[in-house]
């Protein structure tokens, strides 16, 4: 069995054993982090930072979670809204004048956080990922695909941008900036949209799934019937230090497990962690508030969207290309988070549901 580093709760030990088994049937390396009210029951980590095995993951290494990160960009949002500094209600064009342009002015702030803003595609070279003034008056001059508001299409990587410029123009500080000094710092979560070069090498590059190589691209997780026309995203991409250094708040977030777990605790708990208050109960709320329920037309599938959270049950949270994914569960003030370097192809990839499985098993001999 893979070798497991770190600490847990006795209860939660089929946690790690999970991490242990998706390590042994292949998967290169990955952490799991389980919070309940706020604190760690489960902080686990395995396997290798490199496809070829040489390098341990270790307690601090971080990985790329691509579309976990739009939960931190959202995260932004709601403690703004929650200040009072930002209406959900109100048009983007409140904030962003040349938003208005192409018909867009009757798109609405959450219409961007709940992916029914009509802009689905990135249509730029990738390289224009990398220069936010350009992406931001890019996704400013488009039209929307459909009447925003009517209909829902994964905005995969346009979101960040598009919610990342309303907290800019609010705060005159870039997502990125907003979210280390407001959300980050204070609760000391290792979580960056934006990676400076001093965390470098404790990056663990992406690994394309077996038989793959690193042109393997994004579009391959949607549906054939509703494949995008906007530009791929391949795993040499978001390996790039130009991907690095880039805010693109929708996918380059880098963290690990545990700080995506005590960063999406204050969701978690009411807001506050800690200590910590970021947010009111009733901002929290707000999240959870269903902004669409139906079919997406990039992902092909019945979906359930929040603002800036995928809609489960009574379960709240969001998963990213390759595998990461966090869970948020209010009820049980719990958060469970897996992030790993291991993509597999999206339609056999189960190993975020089983990872949170395990962590409910911890939770009923914690309840009980």
């Amino acid at each position: 069995m893979a070798d497991i580093q770190g600490s847990y709760d006795d209860l939660f030990t089929a946690v790690p054993s999970a991490l242990a088994a998706l390590l042994d049937e292949g998967d290169v390396g990955g952490s799991v982090a389980v919070f309940v009210d706020g604190e760690p029951v489960v902080d686990v980590w395995g396997g290798y930072v490199d496809a070829g095995r040489t390098v341990p993951w270790g307690r601090d290494t971080i990985v790329n979670v691509w579309s976990v990160t739009k939960t931190m960009t959202a995260l932004c949002a709601l403690v703004l809204a929650d200040r009072g500094e930002l209406d959900l209600e109100a048009p983007v064009a409140r904030y962003w004048p040349e938003f208005a342009a192409a018909g867009k002015d009757g798109v609405l702030v959450r219409h961007l956080l709940a992916h029914t803003a009509g802009l689905p595609d990135w249509e730029g070279p990738v390289d224009e990922l990398y220069d936010w003034p350009s992406a931001t008056a890019r996704l400013a001059g488009q039209a929307p695909q459909w009447e925003p508001g009517s209909a829902a299409g994964y905005h995969s990587v346009t979101q960040g941008f598009l919610v990342g410029e309303v907290v800019r123009r609010i705060t005159g500080r870039s997502v990125g900036q907003y979210f280390a000094e407001e959300v980050a710092g204070p609760l000391a979560a290792d979580f960056h949209i934006g990676l400076s070069a001093e965390h470098d090498h404790r990056v663990a590059p992406t690994v394309p799934p077996p038989s793959r190589d690193e042109d393997y691209s994004a579009s391959a997780a949607r549906s054939d019937a509703n494949a995008s026309t906007g530009t791929a995203i391949r795993v040499r991409d978001g390996n790039s230090v130009a991907w690095r250094r880039a805010q693109i708040p929708a996918a380059s977030g880098f963290g690990n497990a545990r700080s995506v777990a005590l960063a999406q605790s204050v969701m978690a708990c009411g807001g506050a962690v800690r200590g910590v208050r970021l947010l009111s109960q009733g901002g929290c709320d707000r999240a959870w508030v269903e902004q669409f329920s139906g079919e997406d037309r990039i992902l092909g599938m019945p979906v359930r969207y929040g603002l800036g959270y995928g809609l489960f049950g009574s379960t709240y949270g969001w998963g990213g290309w390759g595998g990461s994914l966090v869970m948020i569960e209010p009820e049980a003030r719990m958060a469970v988070a897996y992030v790993t370097n291991q993509m597999r192809e999206p339609a056999e990839d189960q190993r975020g549901l089983e990872i949170v499985m395990s962590a409910y098993d911890g939770l009923k001999g914690l309840r009980s």
